[in-house]
């Protein structure tokens, strides 16, 4: 285990560590108030990211390590334009023997079978046994489900952890759950079903062994296009499977991200599909607001302080949580 990691940072101001991490970047540029370059990287483990620069002697480290492996560096920590900084004195590549994986991969905080076990219980109770067989049949499938266990939700965005899929799909599955009575119109168990599925093509999308990172499937395809190729196939392998059940499942996949400008190559259209979507963003907004929330008090920031510029929700965020309780 690791002695130090970024989120330490706020209490090793001003002092020299040691420490491995991934390297996630790692560019020359040129010093803007003298001549001459300087290595310019960001250092990530488990708790987040950190910039770190290395102003000299720094040709045999530039050499050595390439972008998404592990690196041992030396340097002092310190805080520069509000963020925390890493000024670099040495590093070098890591031997595989010095690191231990999960300390660079993010993980979700509750335990994966407790997840799985509370979502199998939910789709257990299904009473429309097409729906039930239809998420089984992705549940049970060995590739498929192992996968779903442990994926990530996003590169970077939102549930961006081991098991990060399952925990945000669990999660709004229950928010589904709590407020669909409120809506007749919404057949529950199909908005569901939409709900567990909707980015199931993220398994394939992106992968996550040593960091996360986009396929060429996913690149090339995206994880809606996948999700609707998945789902044909298991439809297809289900007898008699009701083809209407399968196009309304489709839509909501294909719909889920609401509008054309986020990639949706439909907008919701049935009262299944516009709850998803709705509460799907929400959700992934949350999970992103609380991952910001934490960054800023890491960085040292006040209470009466707004978070950084978020960009994904192209504005800034403020705890209010945290202000009135600091009153």
């Amino acid at each position: 285990m690791k002695d130090f990691y970024v989120a330490d940072a706020p209490r090793f101001e001003n002092v020299v560590v040691t420490s491995y991490f991934r390297l996630s970047s790692m560019a020359m540029r040129e010093k803007k108030t003298a001549a001459g370059q300087y290595l310019a990287l960001l250092l990530t483990d488990k708790t987040g990211t950190l910039e770190a620069r290395m102003w000299d002697d720094f040709a045999e480290a530039f050499e050595g390590c390439s972008e998404g492996c592990y690196v041992k560096v030396q340097g002092q920590i310190s805080r520069y334009n509000g963020r925390w900084q890493m000024t670099l004195t040495r590093m070098r590549n890591a031997a595989e023997s010095e690191v231990e994986t999960a300390d660079f991969q993010p993980v979700s905080q509750f335990p994966v079978e407790q997840m799985e076990a509370e979502l199998r219980g939910i789709v257990a109770g299904f009473r429309d046994e097409d729906l039930k067989r239809l998420v089984l049949a992705f549940l049970d499938d060995e590739e498929i489900g192992a996968a779903f266990r442990v994926a990530p939700a996003a590169k970077v965005l939102h549930h961006a952890w081991i098991s990060g899929l399952l925990e945000h799909v669990l999660g709004l599955v229950k928010v589904l759950r709590a407020v669909a009575p409120f809506y007749p119109e919404v057949n529950e168990e199909l908005l569901l079903t939409g709900a567990i599925l909707h980015d199931i093509g993220k398994v394939r999308e992106l992968s996550w062994k040593t960091s996360f990172q986009y396929t060429l499937e996913g690149q090339l395809v995206g994880h809606i296009s996948i999700a609707q190729g998945m789902l044909r196939e298991k439809v297809q392998a289900l007898a008699g499977f009701p083809d209407k059940k399968r196009v309304l499942v489709e839509h909501m996949i294909l719909s889920h991200h609401g509008r054309y400008e986020f990639g949706s190559p439909k907008l919701p259209m049935t009262p299944e599909a516009m709850l998803l979507s709705a509460l799907d963003d929400l959700e992934a907004k949350f999970s992103a607001l609380r991952r910001e929330f934490r960054a800023a008090e890491s960085a040292g920031k006040k209470a009466d302080e707004t978070t950084e510029w978020v960009r994904s929700m192209d504005r800034p965020l403020f705890d209010s949580a945290r202000w009135l309780k600091d009153e």
